[in-house]
């Protein structure tokens, strides 16, 4: 059993997300740690672009932060692996834009990323349909595909079908950001995803509170925080102590019964 699979035996679980680099390269690697050790099940580790399409204002703030500070891929797959010389082991998911891919190499890119520890990919620029190339060096790692509400029923299963290590539903239309409330239709959603996989079905954008990652864990095996995460801890005093405080209140709403 892999560290993904291992991840979701105890559903729903908690997946936030955060920039390596923000809002320096040591906060962050002390903030993705803390995130670890207090509650997060899987982590999103954010890896900057200075075109990052499917993100809104805070997440794009912050990634252009990082990159002012001197944020690289390479310094991005040392962080993963000191990560894991920290003790953090559960599943890190490397979440990034195609470009800086190519630019590395992506033969070297998947090579050092494995070494470094990662345990799969999230590319939202990378449609399925170009992703053999990428696919071809992956071996056992996943790439973690993405569905929206618009996505055709045809597309939706073609997608769900062939889905490695879990599915990230986007709820909603539009870029990453907390919202007020959750999507009408998010349950039926769901439950049309999961007619064509067996593969976990992860819901997120627009999740800001722990009351709205409740409701949708009552739906879903896992809930995917981004947004509400950054804003939390980057606009702290004490980065790693609202990562700590942050964590911990996702997974006791997560934890407690619908």
């Amino acid at each position: 059993m892999n560290r993904i699979e291992a991840a979701f035996k105890n559903k729903p679980i908690f997946m936030p997300y955060f920039p390596l680099g923000y809002p320096d390269l040591d906060t962050s690697i002390n903030v993705i740690e803390t995130l670890a050790k207090n509650g997060a099940d899987l982590i999103e580790v954010g890896l900057s672009f200075s075109d990052p399409l499917a993100d809104g204002p805070v997440i794009q703030q912050a990634t252009q932060t990082a990159l002012e500070k001197g944020i690289t891929v390479k310094k991005s797959l040392e962080a993963v692996q000191e990560l894991r010389k920290r003790g953090v082991d559960i599943p890190l998911i490397l979440m990034g834009y195609y470009n800086p891919m190519l630019a590395y190499g992506l033969e070297k890119f998947t090579r050092d990323a494995r070494d470094a520890g990662a345990d799969g990919f999230i590319v939202p620029d990378l449609p399925p349909e170009e992703s053999e190339e990428i696919k071809a060096v992956l071996g056992d790692l996943p790439l973690i595909t993405m569905l929206a509400p618009t996505s055709s029923p045809e597309r939706m299963e073609i997608i769900a079908r062939n889905a490695k290590g879990f599915i990230y539903l986007v709820s909603v239309t539009g870029v990453t950001g907390a919202r007020t409330s959750i999507s009408e239709g998010l349950g039926d959603l769901i439950t049309r995803v999961r007619e064509h996989t067996s593969a976990p079905v992860c819901v997120g954008f627009g999740i800001g509170t722990p009351e709205q990652a409740k409701q949708i864990g009552a739906l879903a095996d896992g809930v995917i925080v981004g947004s509400a995460c950054v804003r939390a801890i980057g606009e702290s005093q004490d980065p790693v102590e609202s990562a700590r405080e942050f964590a911990r209140s996702f997974q006791r709403a997560l934890q407690m019964k619908v």
